[in-house]
């Protein structure tokens, strides 16, 4: 009963988050802060040493839209991670004022404009682990996000990141405090063979049946693989939706390096009752 209370919450808050009612709420605030920088092996650092280096090289600045809720805090905090074309401005929007509605500050991260990247689709990606990363350590340091309850989410691209962060690692790879970590993942139609067996968090995995680009059956054979070990794991498959299915600008659907995208209504609705339910549960106190 409780479940289904929390479900009906979401739909409402979610609803309540119109065009009329997002331009009424104060606008993001565009931030800037480094990405983490990662941890040399020996390796690494004899040969720097020996190339007459003295210091780490400078991390990369990235730029991210900030947006909370009304009060003072501490809040939970979402980072999302937007997929290989790049932040669209209507999903930023509507993922902070729906964030926002919830109760958690969102940081819309944007790996592409301090690089001069219009979109990344068919190449690798740059450090984008290591800027999600940084933005967890921008977020820790303000006064009125609790650090230990700051949760990942992103789309495609981003959930491929989402879930190389989720994943379970031998070795610490940033240099960043050992206390600081993401509580929880959640990531629409990602990759899932991108990520480890294990994972270190809980994560949820929401994916289209038909999805072309990044295929269910992927993310199947991986639970499989995984069988249970480390962090809790949730996918959701949606029966006839396509990959892109929660972008309500592809109604009509439409073909990107030859695999069709097309927004899904029920399954959009479905997949923010899932993230609201489980960010609840994982960002609880």
């Amino acid at each position: 009963m409780l479940k289904s209370v929390n479900r009906l919450v979401a739909v409402v808050l979610l609803a309540t988050v119109s065009p009329a009612n997002m331009r009424a709420q104060p606008s993001d605030e565009l931030v800037r802060f480094d990405a983490a920088p990662y941890i040399r092996s020996q390796f690494q650092q004899r040969r720097a040493t020996e190339r007459g280096e003295t210091a780490m090289p400078t991390s990369q600045a990235i730029e991210a839209h900030l947006s909370k809720p009304p009060g003072a805090g501490p809040f939970p905090a979402v980072i999302y991670l937007h997929g290989c074309s790049g932040l669209n401005v209507a999903s930023r929007e509507h993922f902070a004022k729906m964030l926002n509605a919830w109760g958690y500050v969102s940081l819309a991260v944007d790996s592409f404009a301090t690089r001069g990247i219009k979109e990344d689709c068919g190449h690798p990606m740059p450090g984008r682990e290591a800027d999600a990363t940084g933005a967890l350590v921008y977020l820790s340091k303000l006064a009125f996000v609790d650090q230990g309850r700051i949760a990942v989410v992103g789309s495609s691209e981003g959930g491929i990141v989402t879930l190389r962060l989720a994943a379970a690692r031998d070795a610490k790879v940033f240099d960043v405090p050992n206390d600081l970590s993401f509580r929880a993942a959640i990531a629409f139609y990602p990759l899932c063979s991108a990520a480890s067996e294990q994972m270190a968090i809980p994560t949820l995995v929401l994916i289209g049946e038909l999805d072309d680009w990044t295929p269910a059956k992927n993310c199947e054979r991986w639970m499989q693989l995984r069988n249970g070990k480390g962090a809790p794991v949730k996918l959701v498959i949606y029966p006839g939706a396509y990959h892109a299915f929660d972008f309500p600008g592809l109604k009509d659907g439409m073909s990107r390096l030859g695999h069709w995208l097309k927004y899904d209504a029920e399954a959009a609705r479905q997949s923010t009752e899932e993230m609201h339910d489980f960010l609840a549960a994982r960002l609880a106190r």
